[in-house]
């Protein structure tokens, strides 16, 4: 079969059962817009800047689970999704970014709109390409698929010359299968690691689960609530393994590190055994390295070998595929401890230490975040944030049952993010509420995909912790530095509401706590365009737990 590169690029987007590309067209990718023109059975959608197409695609694949894709020009186009790529790296997301570029002969020339993608993104990218031959297409995309959903997940660039995209490739053919000899991920634990890692779990008085976003990754939410179950072991999370257990379980601590609950930190401290799975010990989580777990031993499972060791000395490392992981321990581990002297410990932490606020007259950030969560903890909901306090509210005050229900930015806590994300996964998720908890300042940054929206007729509410303020700067500038404020507050905000209804949204703000409910419910019934509900909060309401940089995390700042 004869076809252009352009239209070989499609058909290969087809094969690999892609059903939407988010993107933003552009000079050097008129030849695929031009294909997109017919295309009856992959979807385009056109957002307003080339940043929200990448964060779309991100929260797309972190919703459904498949391979995210965006598309943009050369030069400010593709830079323009640096950002994206970036915050999904950080992440391990499953994404795909096709960029133009200039015709090879204007290569290195510094030609209108040329930059060097490819090596910019280099750092940032689990892998990349730059196909200058048609004829390379069919196996590039079966590979950049390929090496972005196996082993650890992450984005991966293929850059293409325009003149490759309106040449013609004389046989079409998409690989079946791919072999690429430097690339063959380890999947399966080594037996000798496994053994050693049971006989710790089956010593262990106080062991604890700590588990991050790659137990979602591998799809081994199951065996770890059975492997947990099974052995009575308690359980903490990061806040991108939100949803690999069941927040509303006997042996579920929350989140731990800087903002994580006061008993998950202090249970960390305790243990005399800590088994991470799919978690990479982030300053985030770990505070004080050298005064992290002091007491515990550590079993460390992950799929990337580069992270076991890195920030933590680790006693058994374990390189593999987590659910296959776990399934060997559901088969050899059998704890006759039964640990019930650590979890009346853990218990005991859980009742002196809840996660608390105070209520008062004006509107407190947490009480809309419980309140979202009652009004629709019975309804299949998707919780997409920005990055702030908002962001750490809602890691403490929803409660997230099932995997792939939080589409939040981690790694690189990128403003900006929630909005665009919770797009995507509208968009792979029709029949899902999808809500975008944000703060007035990190809402603005990306407001302007509200148009995408509404053109699309996607549903997404966006509710607006509105404190006037860049909430979780100030908070540090008021504990650490004597409330200097120094540009953090957003004193000339400008009407959310007015903005959204301008775009075509509906909007409507909430002052008294009263009217919380009803707004909710109200925003709920929107089902044919974007709702913000603008919610007028406490302005200097802080995060607590809190521990400080620096700090070992039984040092936290509890009120």
């Amino acid at each position: 079969m004869e076809l252009t590169g352009a239209q070989a690029l499609i058909e290969c987007l087809k094969k690999e059962g892609v059903d939407v590309v988010f993107g933003y067209p552009g000079g050097t990718v008129l030849p695929i817009y031009d294909v997109l023109y017919n295309e009856k059975k992959l979807r385009h959608i056109l957002t307003r800047h080339e940043q929200g197409a990448a964060h779309a695609a991100d929260g797309y694949a972190r919703a459904t689970g498949k391979v995210g894709v965006c598309l943009a020009t050369s030069g400010p186009g593709a830079t323009n999704l640096i950002t994206g790529i970036a915050n999904a790296n950080m992440d391990s997301i499953p994404m795909v970014a096709i960029t133009g570029q200039v015709g090879t002969p204007l290569l290195g020339k510094d030609s209108f709109q040329e930059a060097d993608i490819t090596g910019i993104t280099m750092p940032i990218t689990k892998h990349n390409y730059l196909i200058k031959d048609p004829e390379e297409i069919p196996r590039v995309i079966k590979e950049a698929f390929h090496i972005a959903r196996t082993g650890r997940p992450g984005p991966v660039v293929v850059d293409i010359a325009k003149d490759a995209q309106m040449k013609t490739l004389k046989n079409f053919k998409y690989p079946e299968t791919v072999d690429i000899p430097s690339y063959k991920p380890t999947l399966v634990g080594h037996p000798k690691q496994i053994n050693a890692a049971v006989k710790l779990i089956e010593a262990a008085q106080k062991p604890l689960l700590y588990v991050g976003g790659g137990v979602i990754a591998a799809s081994a939410y199951k065996e770890l609530k059975e492997f947990a179950e099974k052995n009575n072991i308690p359980v903490t999370v990061t806040l991108m393994g939100k949803g690999a257990f069941p927040g509303d379980s006997k042996l579920y601590l929350g989140m731990l590190g800087m903002h994580g609950t006061a008993y998950a930190n202090y249970a960390v401290q305790d243990a005399d055994l800590l088994i991470a799975v799919g978690a990479r010990f982030d300053d985030r989580v770990t505070g004080h390295l050298p005064s992290f777990a002091p007491n515990a031993k550590h079993i460390h499972i992950d799929v990337d070998p580069a992270e076991i060791g890195k920030n933590i000395r680790i006693d058994v490392p374990i390189v593999g595929d987590a659910k296959n992981i776990l399934k060997e321990f559901l088969a050899k581990v059998s704890c006759k401890d039964r640990h019930e002297a650590w979890l009346a410990q853990i218990a005991e932490w859980k009742k002196k230490y809840p996660l608390s606020y105070k209520e008062g007259k004006k509107i407190k950030p947490q009480y809309v975040i419980e309140r979202t969560y009652e009004l629709t903890k019975d309804k299949k909901v998707i919780i997409a944030t920005e990055v702030g306090q908002h962001q750490m509210w809602t890691a403490q005050f929803f409660t997230f049952k099932k995997p792939r229900t939080l589409v939040t930015s981690g790694g690189l806590g990128t403003m900006g993010y929630g909005f665009p994300a919770a797009i995507g996964a509208q968009v792979g998720c029709p029949d899902a509420i999808v809500i975008d908890i944000a703060g007035d300042g990190s809402i603005q940054m990306n407001i302007q995909e509200l148009t995408t929206a509404v053109c699309n007729r996607l549903p997404v509410k966006i509710f607006v912790l509105n404190n006037s303020f860049l909430g979780m700067v100030r908070q540090w500038q008021e504990i650490i530095y004597d409330r200097r404020y120094s540009s953090t507050n957003l004193c000339a905000n400008p009407d959310l509401v007015k903005i959204a209804k301008a775009f075509g949204a509906e909007a409507f703000r909430v002052t008294k706590p009263t009217e919380v409910d009803r707004a909710i419910k109200d925003a709920l019934k929107v089902k044919d365009r974007p709702v913000l509900v603008d919610f007028v909060v406490e302005k200097e309401e802080n995060v607590f737990p809190f521990v400080l940089a620096g700090k070992p995390l039984n040092e936290m700042l509890v009120d």
